[in-house]
């Protein structure tokens, strides 16, 4: 732990305070958590960023969409707008958020809205909408959804975890009574039965499940220019990795295992890049030798680079960005979806 964030220790022990006492405070009633009567699906996490509730959040969506008229509501971190926004193909991320953004652009025949208040939110949609589904939204208790699913990234999961600032917390560790379903997301795809085990026991819930990342193939930024599989990456290649996003081991590994000299240009999550990021991208991809050069960011990050003034400076470089999706082994996978299929159809029904 860095010793600036370990000076802020008593800071923490104030901020879990006030948050205990928050949840207290709706736990006995004297702060209204509301209910509706169309279903309500959240994803959340108990610390900050990098959970993987985006992966998650479209897997729940490519499952439900064709059985339910489906929305998804997110607050819309980083725009520059406010209040209740129906997010269009042609919004700028600077007007909904990266990932409402990205939501849309990939599932079009859905409804994505942001508002910073999830109760209007879903009021506004639950109109015309059967299953709202709310990303990030854990924490927001003024809502009480009909089915909480609350994310651990596997990598955190057995080391000494602290509450803010000291630590990356939102809230103590016993707030995962609250949720219907734990998932442990970004696991090693090959995870044994004894790793699981050690979990098990740490958590002690039977609807615990291990999800882990399952990559794409690379999407060109430009789309009159074809993309390509990840695999034709190979020794031979040079790759600029661009990310804003709270943890990019992930991505970094998975490029890494294909042989590629790796260089990282990284930014704090949601990071508006500037031009003179890009100018700096531009020069460093301009500099490289051999015949097999590309830059990789994430769908995320792609989001913010479709700006006129950006999407200029890269209009001639070989940029693609590299989808990502939560998956499930079996049979967790049909044990998963077969609870979330019986909350969905039973809540349609009782509505």
């Amino acid at each position: 732990m860095k010793l600036l964030r370990l000076l802020l220790f008593p800071f923490s022990i104030l901020y879990g305070l006030g948050v205990i006492l928050r949840n207290l405070a709706y736990d006995f009633g004297i702060f209204k958590s509301q209910k509706f009567e169309s279903s309500v699906i959240s994803v959340g996490n108990l610390s900050v960023g990098g959970s993987g509730k985006s992966p998650m959040t479209e897997y729940l969506v490519r499952f439900l969409k064709d059985k339910y008229k489906v929305a998804t509501l997110s607050r819309g971190y980083g725009r520059k707008t406010s209040g209740f926004l129906y997010v269009d193909t042609n919004s700028l991320s600077s007007e909904s958020g990266d990932e409402p953004l990205q939501f849309k652009r990939k599932f079009r025949d859905i409804t994505v809205a942001v508002c910073e208040n999830r109760v209007t939110g879903i009021t506004e949609l639950e109109k015309n909408h059967e299953l709202v589904i709310l990303d990030d939204a854990f924490q927001h208790r003024a809502v009480k959804p009909g089915l909480s699913i609350l994310l651990f990234e596997y990598s955190t999961l057995l080391k000494q975890q602290w509450l803010l600032p000291t630590g990356d917390l939102r809230e103590p560790l016993w707030a995962i009574n609250r949720a219907d379903i734990v998932v442990i997301s970004k696991c090693p795809e090959k995870m044994n039965s004894e790793q699981q085990n050690v979990i098990h026991s740490k958590f002690r819930t039977d609807t615990l499940f291990f999800s882990f990342l399952k990559y794409g193939n690379l999407k060109s930024f430009n789309e009159d220019t074809p993309g390509r599989s990840l695999n034709s990456i190979n020794e031979k290649s040079k790759v600029i990795l661009l990310t804003g996003i709270a943890n990019a081991a992930p991505l970094f590994a998975e490029l890494a295992s294909y042989g590629p000299e790796l260089i990282h240009h990284q930014y704090p999550d949601h990071h508006q890049f500037s031009e003179k990021n890009i100018a700096k991208l531009v020069n460093a991809f301009n500099e490289l030798s051999g015949d097999d050069n590309l830059i990789i960011t994430t769908e995320k990050d792609a989001q913010r680079l479709r700006i006129a003034g950006i999407r200029e400076q890269l209009k001639d470089l070989a940029l693609y960005y590299l989808p990502v999706e939560a998956a499930f082994k079996e049979p967790e996978k049909t044990r998963f979806n077969n609870l979330i299929e019986e909350y969905a159809s039973k809540s349609a029904g009782n509505n």
